[in-house]
């Protein structure tokens, strides 16, 4: 299988964890060869796997056009940024760090043709902030992924101040072309899904905190009443508390403290309960 028209045939990946091995995936079934280089060889096995274990999971659903091994063939994994020397298109996935973004873009442009995309899949940061730190920010944009991805039917497409109008329309085609719906949003902190997002998680959580309502109850209220298919106390525990505690600080510095984050998921972040990845967050995730 070669990669559908609307997508680079080569892709890179930079961080394979939930999120990059997601974006991995996706490329990877609509036909695209696809590398993910990671910082050092025990994060490269563990995205090898996470990446082999979602095409497994396509190929059980009937959701693959070819033999899961052929689609494997394509992927790789790498500890040498120099691997994305042939690619198309990059995409940046590393945690959600001002600094650490930066330093990661740059080196992977500096592997670039000069003709070549790169993208972020951060859920708040400033892309036009980002794109200021890059010799070529006309190629590039942010490509919000969620998660978990396969399962995910949008990608919000963030654009900088100086992405190429090409570029908007290019990653409209990307998004399309890997069975998902764009929304498109010019660049402002939380964009529109995080700044929306957090705002109903944080004031869910200050519900809890006053003993409003217990977690469950306010999940249902919103899945049964508002038709949001998860409530956003599990979606918070499923995105990591770390996480939702990170955009919510950040949003709360550029927008105010409406998104001051409320004490009890500072505290849950402190003893080390965020969510999913850990067991237990807002809801107990042992069983």
């Amino acid at each position: 299988m070669t990669a559908a028209p609307s997508i680079p045939h080569v892709v890179g990946v930079l961080g394979g964890g939930r999120m990059g091995a997601g974006i991995a995936h996706a490329f990877l079934i609509k036909g695209a060869t696809v590398v993910v280089v990671e910082r050092d060889h025990e994060s490269a096995a563990g995205a090898q796997d996470r990446v082999a274990d979602a095409v497994a999971k396509s190929a059980a659903r009937g959701a693959l056009n070819e033999p899961a091994e052929e689609v494997l063939s394509r992927f790789s994994t790498s500890t040498d940024y120099g691997s994305f020397v042939h690619c198309g298109l990059v995409v940046e996935a590393v945690p959600e760090d001002y600094k650490l973004k930066v330093a990661a873009l740059k080196a992977v442009e500096e592997h670039l043709s000069a003709d070549a995309f790169l993208a972020s899949n951060t859920s708040s940061l400033s892309v036009t902030g980002l794109a200021s730190q890059l010799r070529r920010p006309a190629n590039f944009v942010g490509l919000h992924f969620f998660n978990p991805v396969p399962a995910s039917t949008l990608i919000e497409v963030v654009l900088a101040k100086e992405t190429s109008a090409e570029l908007a329309a290019t990653a409209k085609r990307w998004t399309e072309a890997l069975g998902k719906t764009a929304v498109v949003v010019h660049d402002a902190p939380g964009f529109a899904s995080s700044r929306l997002g957090v705002a109903i998680a944080l004031e869910a959580m200050r519900m809890v905190e006053e003993g409003v309502a217990s977690a469950e109850d306010i999940d249902a209220a919103m899945v049964l009443g508002y038709k949001h298919p998860t409530g956003p106390l599990k979606t918070t525990d499923i995105v990591g508390l770390d996480v939702r505690l990170g955009i919510a600080e950040y949003l709360q510095s550029t927008l105010g403290e409406r998104f001051a984050p409320p004490q009890i998921l500072r505290d849950k972040v402190a003893r080390g309960e965020l969510g999913r990845k850990t067991g237990k967050g807002f809801f107990d995730w042992t069983e």
